[in-house]
């Protein structure tokens, strides 16, 4: 039986829109190069009655020149036709393509709410909320134990700021005091020295009376 009447595997698979606007395409370029062609044979048409004179020849080529201008007015009625034609075909794969695009994100979107649903009851609210509390309890023993080491000792809660600033003002006297008398220690002669420090220059000239004598 599949032999004689053949089987539905056989029949040719239907076109899809994209095959549609690929011929539709292919038709219009045939149609354009028939419209080229009609132009230059209107041209030359053309160019020949303009060199002859009122007569039967001119007659004959105006009639041939009408003849291809009707031609070529049925191409671009055609030509206009099969242009709206792929845009419509390829306005409506657009919108196919489109809602491909938004099932696609619809079918995601729900696999993920499936996902985030399926997550978040594995998780227990009381128990994140336990895990807070514990959490600012620990904080607030920290911050405690801190302050407890930070503690300062033997140290007078009210310090008289006038007091400070006198001490450091008697430090700074000391300061000069001791630099001064580094001073004074440095221009004095040493103990040890009986006579005053004599210039080479005076020592020189006694040596030379000395031995002139």
């Amino acid at each position: 039986m599949n032999r004689i009447f053949g089987t539905s595997a056989s029949k040719k698979p239907k076109p899809s829109l994209q095959d549609a606007i690929t011929s539709t395409d292919s038709r219009m370029a045939s149609v354009e190069v028939k419209i080229k062609k009609l132009d230059g044979e209107l041209a030359r048409y053309k160019d020949q009655m303009s060199k002859l004179r009122n007569g039967p020849g001119k007659n004959a080529i105006q009639e041939r020149a009408i003849r291809t201008l009707r031609q070529k007015r049925m191409y671009e009625s055609q030509l206009a036709q099969l242009t709206q034609q792929t845009f419509n075909m390829e306005s409506a794969s657009l919108a196919t393509e489109n809602l491909r695009n938004t099932m696609a994100t619809v079918d995601a979107m729900k696999q993920a709410n499936k996902e985030l649903r399926k997550q978040y009851g594995k998780i227990d609210i009381d128990k994140i909320e336990s895990i807070h509390y514990d959490m600012e309890d620990l904080l607030e023993q920290a911050n405690e134990i801190q302050e407890s080491l930070g503690r300062s000792y033997a140290v007078p809660d009210e310090i008289d700021e006038a007091d400070l600033q006198a001490e450091l003002d008697a430090l700074e006297l000391d300061e000069e005091e001791e630099g001064a008398s580094y001073l004074t220690d440095l221009n004095r002669a040493p103990d040890f020295v009986d006579e005053a420090p004599v210039e080479l220059g005076e020592t020189e000239a006694k040596e030379a009376v000395r031995t002139t004598a």
